[in-house]
């Protein structure tokens, strides 16, 4: 990208702790990218006088805005200054829109979550969304959003993920979460236990193994990626003397092989069934490849920079009490968890900083830090920013097209 990339941030929950890890990293992002901010003003206007803030902020009025707004936007520009100055330096600046601004600082109470703010967040989410899938940014990240508050205002919406598959149109997205030691996808996300285990079937797990595989051989380049994946119960079945569902996830696993094995020795022209092209800039005539047998599976989508043809090595099903501390040591890739906590108790463990969400098969390019609102630390600035300014660096390398790896920890 020969330009100067553009982000566009979703504040979240405005009485959660993100309007003020927007306030405190707005200085450090503005290197990096130009930034538009979207959500609620009153966010920020909650934190007006609370003390402990490391820097001073201003509003100024702002009469241009997006060259085409997708929804009605209240338009401000923001900006961070140095504290105690008397003629204080700008230390970052931001277009600011607000698509609720008939919510005001006395309609919210920080620290709480309530039916104005889950409103606030997820009308904030669905601009800035279209707004990036419109091409007015190059990425979107998206602060915390508290899903109880966003039903009490009446969105039927398990979480982020979900919302932005179905605003996109999009048939199957998986959240993957990405750090130095540890890379995880989920094959479930928000749903019960008892759900996921009702719900477990070769077909799915193997979807979600294909698509997984697929799309890190895309971000990474590496065509003989090695995904692990978890097993459901422990010690992995124990050969049926504690479940059986592991024979479903060997039968998950052979497809998957199938499938990039299908393509491998497929010497038919390729099609693309992809909703995601991370690198446009691939040559013409460069291979691509796509399912073929088992079932039609319509997860394959473009093998990445390289030219050699893709064959991931998949293992397991793997006992998770294991897999995760041999995957942080290197021995693979990539692990595919079951289920919401089984990857992500591990990947916060690990690396509790680091991990950044980021939403593959979506059209646009969707990173999110690795935590929640903290409405038990709103408005004390205690609040540990490096994680948002993860999401915000991965954002920004994938949208200049300069791979997976993460940078160096801010301040490093």
């Amino acid at each position: 990208m020969s330009r100067r990339p553009h982000i566009i941030v979703s504040l979240g929950d405005p009485c959660g702790i993100g309007p003020e890890l927007l306030l405190g990293s707005l200085p450090a992002l503005q290197p990096w990218a130009d930034v538009t901010v979207v959500g609620s003003k009153a966010g920020v206007d909650l934190l007006e006088g609370r003390p402990g803030a490391p820097v001073a902020w201003r509003w100024l009025a702002s009469t241009s805005g997006p060259p085409t707004p997708p929804l009605p936007c209240k338009v401000h520009t923001l900006q961070v200054l140095a504290l105690g100055d008397a003629a204080p330096e700008v230390l970052g600046q931001a277009l600011w829109l607000d698509p609720t601004p008939e919510i005001g600082a006395d309609q919210l109470q920080l620290g709480r979550g309530s039916a104005a703010s889950g409103r606030a967040t997820v009308e904030a989410v669905r601009a800035a969304a279209l707004m990036t899938m419109g091409g007015a940014a190059d990425a979107l990240v998206t602060l915390p959003m508290a899903k109880a508050a966003a039903h009490l205002a009446g969105y039927d919406i398990p979480g982020h993920t979900e919302f932005l598959r179905d605003l996109a149109g999009i048939a199957i997205t998986r959240m993957a979460f990405l750090s130095p030691q540890l890379n995880v996808v989920l094959h479930t996300v928000h749903q019960s236990l008892r759900s996921v285990v009702e719900s477990l079937t070769a077909d799915g797990v193997a979807d979600t193994l294909i698509f997984a595989a697929d799309r890190f051989i895309q971000l990474t380049g590496k065509t003989d990626l090695r995904v692990a994946l978890c097993a459901l119960n422990p010690h992995a079945g124990e050969q049926g003397a504690f479940g059986v569902e592991e024979e479903l996830l060997e039968e998950a696993i052979m497809q998957a092989e199938a499938a990039f094995l299908s393509f491998s020795s497929d010497p038919t022209p390729p099609r693309s069934a992809t909703p995601l092209e991370l690198d446009p800039s691939r040559p013409a005539g460069s291979r691509q490849h796509r399912p073929v047998g088992q079932r039609g599976l319509e997860v394959l989508s473009t093998s990445g920079p390289s030219d050699a043809h893709p064959a991931p090595l998949f293992f397991g099903p793997l006992p998770s009490d294991s897999v995760f501390q041999r995957a942080s040591k290197g021995e693979f890739d990539l692990v595919v968890a079951l289920y919401h906590d089984q990857g992500l108790i591990p990947v916060k463990l690990l690396e509790p900083t680091r991990a950044v969400n980021l939403t593959l098969g979506l059209p646009f390019i969707r990173t999110s830090p690795d935590h929640g609102t903290a409405f038990d630390k709103a408005g004390k600035w205690i609040a540990d920013s490096r994680n948002f300014l993860e999401a915000a660096a991965l954002a920004v390398r994938l949208a200049g097209r300069s791979g997976l790896g993460l940078p160096p920890p801010p301040g490093a």
